[in-house]
């Protein structure tokens, strides 16, 4: 049974060590983690274990998904990655769950010369970052996979680059804080409590009072629009919308492909995420269009078309679901963790397009950083200090207004 704040009529006042705020895959494995360490943590969230989570495809690509610039995320990417085999177990153990980890491989592909030359340059700086991948052929692409289009002009085999299934992540995440413990008050957090100048908790929009120690704004895209956040600490993350299919592969196809494929069509990124259950995750567009989660007619053309392109036998498949989520992206495409300005507040938001693979780690973070008041050395260049030295800007950087139905579970899709 999950437990539950809410009494009918009046507010209630409850009290603990720590109060997160977002019940996504973030905030859950920093309440999880939290209460392993012995502090008494609750969550608060209308919601818990939905979010972004339902949307995302559970990619963990620390080394296909490098981009330039991002060499220090890369190393954060990759603690993670490594740590997934034993988190993925732990996790299983603790709920009594499968959450679809597979060490199945990724490849990524070219379709002409321009994406070829594109591939190169990211294999070049791969390299140059010392991490392991493998350039191939066109054919021996197609060898890999034969379901690939005969286009295809060359690929990267990254071994390393796993998958998950972050629907089942977070039920397990979900029932591994329940049995840990973990209080949660399924309601929307309405306003942070600052008590001389402290976080001191957090009023539900339902009236509900909860008093914290501490208090982790994990809300994802939307922990810059929370209510009595002092603007030189309120996180500037806004949400990049992306839109994702879901197909069925019937078991005639099976193998229809045997690790994650991905590519670059048309100057947009595609990839196609095959799960052991016979799902197919088709994704993702990146749009800044707010807060605005409407599935389009041209979104999902864009992603069959190009997910056509490069393997055609795609569109033969059935369409069971279309999706929109918000990935919650920083000024500089990093996550924020840690302790702020505001003694008592902590931040596990701003993770983007890294959410899934960044769990094990930033767990491991969050629950250092809410015991010792420190950032363990992997984690501090992602400190939220990094984005107050000016408060002007900070808050410029940050969503103007809130949301309508302010809730906060994303994470990242």
């Amino acid at each position: 049974m999950r437990t539950s704040s809410n009494s009918p009529g009046g507010s209630l006042r409850k009290s603990c060590d720590v109060l997160v705020i977002g019940g996504g895959i973030i905030g859950l494995v920093t309440a999880w983690r939290a209460a392993q360490r012995g502090l008494r943590t609750a969550v608060a969230d209308p919601a818990p274990g939905g979010g972004a989570a339902g949307v995302a495809a559970g990619m963990l690509a620390a080394v296909t998904e490098l981009h330039y610039g991002e060499e220090l995320l890369l190393g954060l990417n990759l603690a993670s990655a490594r740590r997934y085999p034993a988190f993925a177990a732990e996790l299983e153990e603790a709920s009594g769950q499968e959450i679809g980890y597979r060490a199945c491989g990724t490849l990524a592909v070219a379709l002409d010369a321009d994406d070829r030359a594109h591939l190169r340059e990211l294999h070049a700086l791969q390299q140059r970052c010392g991490l392991e991948s493998t350039w191939l052929t066109g054919r021996e692409s197609r060898r890999l996979e034969p379901m690939l289009a005969p286009a295809v002009r060359g690929g990267l085999r990254v071994d390393g680059d796993h998958q998950v299934d972050p629907r089942r992540l977070a039920s397990a995440l979900l029932t591994s804080c329940e049995r840990a413990g973990v209080v949660f008050h399924p309601g929307l957090a309405g306003q942070l409590s600052v008590v001389r100048d402290r976080a001191a908790g957090a009023v539900l929009q339902d009236g509900a009072e909860i008093s914290a120690d501490q208090v982790v704004l994990a809300a994802g895209c939307r922990s810059g629009a929370l209510a009595g956040v002092p603007p030189e600490v309120l996180p500037p993350v806004r949400p990049v919308k992306g839109q994702v299919l879901r197909l069925r592969i019937p078991g005639t196809y099976a193998p229809f492909l045997s690790r994650t494929v991905r590519a670059v069509v048309r100057g947009g990124h595609v990839y196609l995420v095959p799960r052991e259950n016979g799902e197919l995750v088709v994704g993702a567009t990146s749009e800044e269009l707010g807060w605005d989660t409407t599935v389009t007619a041209g979104g999902v053309y864009e992603l069959l078309r190009d997910a056509h392109e490069l393997v055609p036998g795609v569109t033969e498949l059935p369409l069971v679901e279309t999706l929109a989520g918000l990935r919650p992206g920083s000024p500089d495409n990093a996550p924020l963790l840690g302790p702020t300005a505001l003694p008592g507040l902590q931040l596990a938001t701003g993770h983007y397009r890294n959410g899934v693979l960044l769990t094990p780690v930033t767990g491991d973070v969050m629950a250092e950083a809410l015991t010792t008041g420190e950032l363990t050395a992997e984690a501090q260049p992602f400190s939220p200090d990094r984005f107050t030295t000016s408060a002007d800007s900070s808050a410029a950087a940050a969503p103007s207004v809130r949301p309508a139905g302010f809730a906060p579970s994303a994470d990242s899709p």
